[in-house]
């Protein structure tokens, strides 16, 4: 029998009265997630002297730099309905940055991180960003979090000359060096997830129908260019669109059984991961689903879908990731764990954990790049000089023209609890999808950046 004919048989085993019984007892947990700027205050011109041999020399921005630190800051949701799903990354990054700073920190400078919650509401985002920029003075905006949260700043970040880093979401927009030369993204984004994902659906089940359920946003739209990369335009079988002001999906999940999906392509958060799975297995219909990084983490799923029936339903889960796996128990997963228990008070560990500290990890490694007098100047050098490593599964792109961390995505699928890579592995450049090869960074120096 050949593998893609097992793995066909093995998903189709997934529609047993066993599961659609298990999941009659069980209710998913949902969460629901919504999508002017002012100058910061400006410091005075330096006064010239008379004579050119006494002429001030240009040192660049070094705003939020001191002898000893480097603050940065980020916006998140530490409260309100995206909190459950996402205020474990802040966490992890804080608990990886004291245990840097507890090894020395970056040229001898601690970094410290001021997070500021933002309920994942736009208008909540430009207060606390003001606040980061204008009174907090912060050296860079890290990781900020939400597509419609980030997307309310990013003008005012850029006009004020704030390194943007690494934001957390896979949007397009934070790819676009000519207009937002300060920000770069850290996400694979959703059209290189939505291709890949297609991609590995066409090779491993080539007489598929594939389908689409994603949000009404910018993040479907970007699925839905990904997948048509791959099958051309149109070529998706069945397209379902929701709101996540509305937390039912009692229609779309009809309607694409109705229309015989066989591959589901999901441009979702966790939330409505679990609530599609959810619903889906309540009507007794069992498809594959292929879901983006944004809303496949094993364990995050079990927890809205219950311990009873979240196994069993998530059971061949496929999903993208461009970070090392949480079952893949390498170096980088290991520190992590060794890390989160000392100095995250042993918090829940899980795909947001590793998230958090990989993104830390980065911002450190570009720090330590930047010199040990760094400036804004020479931390955006740093960035696009194309020397920085990361800690990622494939290869990191930053480059003058490229402010997109991940331009390719490795495939995972969940097996008896185990959420891992499966070995095939796609990049995306100038709309080609490609297979590629996984090539993880090796851990050294116990993951604390070379100062030199």
């Amino acid at each position: 029998m050949s593998p893609q004919k097992e793995r066909g048989d093995t998903m189709s085993q997934r529609s047993t009265a066993r599961r659609i019984a298990a999941f009659a007892s069980a209710s998913a947990v949902l969460v629901a997630l919504a999508g002017c700027s002012t100058p910061a205050t400006e410091d005075p011109e330096p006064t010239s002297s008379d004579t050119a041999s006494d002429a001030p020399v240009e040192t660049g921005d070094s705003t939020g730099i001191t002898d000893d630190t480097v603050t940065i800051g980020t916006h998140t949701p530490l409260t309100g309905p995206a909190a459950a799903g996402y205020s474990s990354i802040s966490a992890a990054a804080t608990a990886y940055f004291e245990y840097l700073n507890e090894n020395g920190g970056v040229h001898g400078r601690s970094i410290e991180y001021i997070v500021k919650d933002d309920g994942y509401n736009p208008a909540t985002t430009q207060t606390v960003v003001r606040e980061l920029v204008q009174q907090d003075e912060v050296f860079a905006i890290v990781n900020g979090l939400g597509t419609p949260t980030h997307s309310s700043v990013l003008d005012y970040l850029n006009e004020n000359e704030v390194p943007d880093l690494f934001v957390a979401s896979g949007a397009i927009a934070w790819n676009r060096p000519d207009t937002y030369p300060f920000t770069f993204g850290f996400n694979a984004d959703y059209v290189v997830e939505g291709a890949a994902l297609t991609q590995y659906a066409v090779d491993e089940y080539p007489d598929a129908a594939i389908c689409l359920l994603g949000q009404d946003d910018d993040f479907g739209d970007a699925m839905i260019q990904g997948a048509e990369l791959v099958l051309g335009a149109d070529g998706l079988a069945h397209v379902e669109r929701y709101s996540v002001s509305n937390q039912d999906l009692t229609a779309q999940i009809g309607a694409m059984q109705a229309a015989g999906c066989e591959v589901n392509l999901l441009a979702t958060i966790n939330g409505f991961t679990a609530l599609a799975l959810g619903t889906s297995a309540q009507f007794g219909w069992f498809p594959m689903w292929f879901s983006s990084s944004s809303g496949a983490d094993y364990p995050t799923l079990v927890t809205y879908l219950g311990e009873d029936v979240g196994p069993q339903l998530l059971q061949g889960l496929v999903g993208t990731n461009y970070l090392p796996s949480l079952g893949g128990e390498d170096e980088w997963v290991a520190l992590f764990r060794q890390v989160n228990d000392e100095y995250n008070d042993g918090a829940p560990f899980d795909g947001n954990t590793i998230y958090g500290m990989s993104v830390a990890y980065l911002f450190a490694e570009a720090l330590a790049a930047a010199g040990e007098d760094p400036t804004r100047e020479s931390l955006m050098e740093a960035l696009t000089s194309g020397a920085l490593v990361g800690n990622g599964t494939v290869p990191l792109s930053f480059s003058d023209t490229v402010h997109a961390a991940f331009l390719g995505v490795g495939i995972t699928q969940v097996d008896q609890g185990v959420q891992d890579y499966v070995g095939s592995a796609y990049s995306v450049v100038d709309g080609v999808v490609s297979a590629t090869e996984l090539a993880p960074v090796a851990l050294e120096n116990m993951g604390l950046p070379a100062a030199g």
